[in-house]
């Protein structure tokens, strides 16, 4: 028969079963704290339970940087003021006789320049060459011609106050690069790049680029850092350090 509650509604009170449902409760928090506590372990020391993953055992000089992949920038060099020039890894060509340079060639950067002699200016300075004419460059003609046995000291503009100019691409050459020199005499002189220098014009290293060399070498001198709008000038100089390699007759 169906039992009947009065008033309807809930059952009466069970002591047994109150008893038996706070027990179980009880036992399902334990077993969630056992658990939590187990993971938040092995979290902690992950490759004690062999679950490292490859990312965690990166260091961090091997993390992406998230640049384009390719060939690294070419380090400038760097040594004291007094160290010689960089040379390249071939060996130098016999120097030649002097002869007066006309043009500079540089293929890779579209460079096809006439070239003009310069002396010094009255403060002792060297000169440069007229910023009327952007594609001109200038031969230091107190120093060896282009070929001889010597430093060639040649210097260009990195760009005038409407345009860049002849050596405003100067800093993209590489070890290896080659620039040609025509001369009088008519042969082509060839040189090889051996080293690029970014320095401060306060320490600018006189002896690197004109110091004596046994070696025919060509010095590629234009401005280059920060321009400095209060004097007009830029703070530093590019300087490309070249050995001849070869020449042919044109």
């Amino acid at each position: 028969m169906a039992q009947h509650y009065p008033y309807g509604g809930e059952p009466p009170d069970d002591p047994g079963g109150r008893v038996l449902r706070t027990v179980l409760i009880l036992a399902a928090i334990a077993g969630v704290i056992t658990v939590v506590a187990g993971m938040l372990i092995v979290f902690n020391s992950p490759e004690e339970y062999g679950l490292a993953s490859q990312r965690d055992q990166l260091s961090l000089g091997a993390q992406p940087d998230g640049k384009a992949t390719g060939q690294p920038a070419q380090a400038l060099f760097k040594a004291a003021p007094t160290v010689p020039p960089p040379l390249p890894l071939p060996d130098p060509a016999p120097p030649m006789m002097p002869s007066s340079p006309v043009r500079l060639v540089i293929k890779k950067l579209g460079v096809n320049a006439p070239i003009k002699s310069l002396g010094l200016a009255k403060d002792g300075t060297i000169q440069v060459p007229p910023a009327g004419n952007p594609n001109l460059v200038g031969w230091y003609r107190e120093m060896a011609t282009p070929g001889e046995a010597g430093a060639a000291v040649m210097l260009g503009h990195k760009d005038t106050y409407t345009r860049s100019a002849v050596f405003s691409r100067l800093h993209e050459l590489v070890n290896g690069d080659t620039i040609e020199v025509k001369r009088q005499d008519g042969v082509t002189a060839v040189f090889t790049v051996g080293g690029i220098e970014q320095a401060s014009k306060k320490t600018f290293p006189t002896e690197r680029v004109y110091g004596s060399r046994a070696n025919a070498q060509l010095h590629l001198i234009t401005c280059g850092g920060t321009y400095n709008r209060a004097i007009g000038h830029y703070t530093d100089n590019i300087i490309v350090y070249a050995t001849m390699t070869s020449s042919y007759r044109s």
